[in-house]
């Protein structure tokens, strides 16, 4: 079928719908002609729309449509009908969403909407904020992104129940970022049911991959992996290049990293207790009784080859800030096994990726991993004492610029983390700043949300334990005793009572949150929150 306005009818008659396969088969056999659209095509930018609204569900990436873009020039562009113009700006700024240019395709969609207030068209602005709350959210601001959203769906609402549904996986993730997590899941629930029924594959997944990171928050690891396997599935099924795979090849590595930690924490508290062994498992054990430290080597090594595939499909799509999270989890997974040095070199690259891309959340992130390496070679020691000052003055330096950075963003778990590392770095062996490294872990604890269980928690739990042993319980009571609470208000003070007698109290009392309530008077739901925050207990 030549290009035209039945093409077009059809193609978008096919998205309405989601028959995904019907569009990218018509997609397919009109590449020749596609490949010589230009100004003189009938229906040009309405295709050029659609175009980009079928690479959006699955159709090749970003890259088809410059070069068509090339084709209308600004001074082609000043002839065109303002219906047409306005479509050609929306792809303009689709391409620059794609490519990580989110303030530019901020900036072009803020002049669309300022001309759909004079000439309304209700289809194409909802699409705009549909993908103007995705550039929000990639930026973290999620306040200026979930009122985009709601408003693509309220315009989507009574025209477009499939696209409707699109919208509210987005929506969903917003709110889970609020801390409704439960609002969340129902709205993924209402979502699926409608979208069960077309072929739209990568929304599908992407369903399965929102559950599996909000059930990964929780600290229930393994059923999260199980959510993003169920994605890997569905992204593999139709196009096993998918950027969205390499997206849930990552979370999936960064879960089995999680694993991984929680594996060897447990082994070494068997080394220490004396009941490991040297050397390994009999050859004849079954794999369900797999030797730990072989398991532990296993869960590491899936990681690393999952984020290596990530790698791989991400470079496919020239999707430079997918590499640079590829680069992060790699650093961490490097970090976890001792080999400083290539983490620093991952973590490096990541922050140059960040930067090129004007990514606050990834250079955050990034910020955040080289505090994590500089105060690995100040515990270590590692060079002369010369060289510890320096790695403890730059893991200073890195917790700043990951906190001034996640400040420009509204995500508050990127600041939990980057206050953890500050904290962390107070703690270390070469500044021994106690006071300082509470108020940091004070700040974090307000900032990590109730039913919150998995690694920053524990990260948080680590820090209070280093402050605690390090500062001594009786100093601290000492010092209150004498009056001397520094800044801290009486609630804080309260708080950190609370952690120091509750898990006391909590071990006297074997281990049974109800006896601790009955003999403190307090309700069991506060002993939970206290264990969590101690980090005495991830299932209290």
């Amino acid at each position: 079928m030549p290009l035209g306005k039945q093409f077009a009818q059809e193609l978008a008659a096919a998205l309405r719908l989601r028959r995904i396969q019907q569009g990218i088969t018509m997609l397919t056999a009109a590449e020749a002609d596609i490949a010589r659209l230009g100004p003189d095509t009938p229906e040009a930018a309405s295709l050029l729309l659609l175009m980009a609204q079928w690479v959006d569900a699955g159709y090749r990436d970003y890259r088809v449509l410059e070069p068509l873009l090339a084709r209308f020039p600004a001074a082609c562009r000043k002839r065109l009908p303002m219906d047409d113009y306005i479509r050609l700006r929306m792809v303009d700024s689709f391409v620059d969403l794609a490519k990580g240019d989110l303030d530019a395709a901020i900036d072009t969609l803020d002049l669309v909407l300022k001309t759909y207030q004079d000439i309304p068209d209700q289809e194409q602005e909802a699409l705009v904020h549909f993908w103007k709350g995705r550039m929000h959210r990639k930026k973290g601001e999620y306040d200026a992104s979930l009122k985009h959203i709601v408003r693509a769906r309220e315009l989507a609402r009574d025209r477009d129940k499939f696209f409707t549904a699109i919208i509210q996986i987005q929506e969903s993730w917003l709110l889970f970022q609020n801390g409704m997590g439960k609002e969340a899941e129902q709205v993924l629930d209402r979502a699926e049911s409608i979208l069960i029924s077309s072929d739209h594959y990568v929304a599908l997944a992407n369903i399965e991959s929102a559950r599996g990171r909000i059930v990964r928050r929780s600290g229930d690891y393994s059923k999260a992996l199980d959510h993003f396997s169920r994605a890997i599935e569905i992204y593999e099924r139709r196009d096993p290049n998918h950027v969205n795979l390499a997206r849930t090849l990552v979370n999936a590595a960064y879960v089995r990293r999680l694993l991984a930690l929680q594996m060897r924490k447990r082994i070494d508290t068997q080394a220490h207790s004396g009941r490991a062994r040297a050397g390994t498992a009999p050859k004849d054990v079954p794999t369900t009784r797999e030797n730990p430290i072989t398991r532990y080597q296993r869960i590491w090594q899936q990681a690393v080859d999952g984020l290596t595939r990530a790698r791989e499909i991400y470079a496919l799509h020239a999707h430079f800030d997918g590499i640079g999270k590829v680069l992060l989890n790699l650093g961490y997974l490097h970090l976890d096994s001792g080999d400083i040095d290539r983490a620093g070199n991952e973590a490096t690259e990541a922050y140059r990726i960040g930067t090129e891309q004007n990514d606050h959340i990834l250079m955050a992130r990034a910020r955040i991993l080289e505090t994590a390496i500089e105060n690995a070679h100040v515990e270590e020691q590692t060079g002369e004492d010369v060289d510890v000052a320096v790695h403890a003055s730059r893991a200073r330096q890195y917790g700043e610029e990951a906190q001034t950075l996640a400040q420009s963003t509204q995500n508050r778990r990127l600041l939990a983390g980057a206050c953890i590392a500050r904290g962390m770095t107070s703690a270390n062996d070469f500044f021994q700043e106690w006071e300082t490294a509470r108020r940091y872990a004070t700040q974090a604890t307000g900032l990590i949300g109730p039913g919150e269980r998995d690694h920053l928690v524990e990260d948080l739990a680590s820090l209070k334990a280093r402050i605690i042993q390090a500062s001594g319980i009786n100093d601290t009571l000492r010092s209150w005793s004498e009056g001397i609470v520094g800044n801290k208000t009486f609630q804080q003070i309260t708080e950190e009572f609370a952690e120091i007698v509750i898990p006391k109290v909590w071990m006297r009392e074997e281990q049974k949150i109800s006896r601790v309530a009955a003999s403190l008077s307090i309700s069991p739901k506060k002993v939970r929150r206290i264990l969590r925050n101690s980090g005495s207990s991830r299932k209290s």
